[in-house]
């Protein structure tokens, strides 16, 4: 164990590297843990609030330790004590950042619901990544060229290209996790980048559009895929960082259910209606049209007026002689 760890931690300078994942997945740990006291009204922990109230959410304290650690760890030139504290610094930032990362994609406090999934796995991707460069595997395969390749610089760029190239085509086809994975290990990138592509995909979108047997076999395969994993992943999820809130069902009226209830006699427009309560309102007596035996439509106003013609001639003649 001794040898293992002089040879392959030691010797390669990824004690701090290690001791940065440690610092992350315990710092996420711990602050699940926490949070679900806290929903759960358990133990001594409460929210914390700064001046006027505001909520304090636990990526601000991680954002700060990041930006120490990171700088801490360029300072120390990534040797001494100083790296090692930087590393750990930089690990419990990062996990505090990344817990929350679903608010900083959402920004909005998302923490328990279901768009709050996100942070949990970012969290296990990250450390999935770590863990790998830590067994020896570098982005794009570089640790896959000998020591005379490694001094040819038209073949790293070509492999680098290449390896890229691979992640590109399988991010494109709507295969994230594929695409990320691969930039550590090409060949999962290889595979990614033949499969079919996700039916909603950039890819499927340009490509299937004209291929009707391509488009159904992906959208086949893409519910077959997610019946078997989609279970089980949330489960996993659940286990890690908690199960997220039931969405509130929202009663009508509220936001994004459709217009408010009416109320008896009542309507949304303008206008008088009649309802149960009141009898019928009469329509104005102003502008009330009648139509004539002949056909044709007349419109007859209240009260006397110049346009009113000779109807109302005779009052306004003996209203002129009482004056004079």
């Amino acid at each position: 164990m001794g040898h293992w760890w002089e040879r392959n931690i030691i010797e390669p300078g990824k004690l701090p590297l290690l001791l940065a994942l440690s610092a992350f997945v315990l710092t996420f740990l711990i602050t699940r843990i926490i949070t679900r006291l806290i929903r759960a009204g358990k133990g001594p922990f409460r929210n914390i609030s700064g001046s006027g109230g505001v909520h304090i959410h636990h990526v601000v304290p991680g954002v700060v330790l990041t930006v120490v650690g990171g700088f801490g760890s360029v300072a120390s030139d990534g040797h001494g004590l100083g790296a090692l504290l930087a590393a750990v610094l930089f690990g419990m930032g990062a996990g505090l950042v990344l817990d929350e990362f679903a608010l900083i994609l959402h920004l909005d406090d998302v923490y328990w619901s279901e768009q709050g999934r996100k942070s949990v796995e970012m969290v296990v991707l990250t450390t999935a990544l770590v863990v790998l460069m830590l067994g020896g595997f570098l982005p794009f395969g570089v640790n896959d060229l000998s020591d005379e390749e490694l001094q040819d610089r038209g073949t790293v760029i070509g492999s680098i290209g290449t390896n890229f190239l691979f992640a590109l085509v399988a991010l494109s086809k709507g295969k994230a996790r594929t695409a990320v994975f691969g930039v550590i290990i090409p060949l999962i990138a290889v595979v990614g980048a033949i499969r079919l592509a996700r039916p909603t995909s950039p890819w499927a979108r340009r490509f299937y559009r004209r291929r009707p047997r391509a488009r159904a076999k992906s959208w086949l395969r893409a519910y077959r895929h997610d019946r078997r994993w989609a279970g089980p992943g949330r489960r996993f999820q659940d286990w890690i960082g908690g199960r997220p809130d039931e969405a509130p069902m929202l009663e009508p009226g509220k936001s994004g259910q459709g217009p408010p209830a009416l109320e008896p006699g009542s309507v949304s427009g303008s206008g008088p209606v009649a309802g149960p309560e009141r009898g019928p309102v009469p329509e104005p007596e102003a502008g009330r049209a009648t139509k004539s035996a002949s056909g044709s439509t007349s419109t007859s106003e209240s009260g006397p007026g110049p346009e009113s013609g000779p109807e109302s001639a005779p009052g306004a003649d003996a209203e002129l002689r009482d004056r004079r």
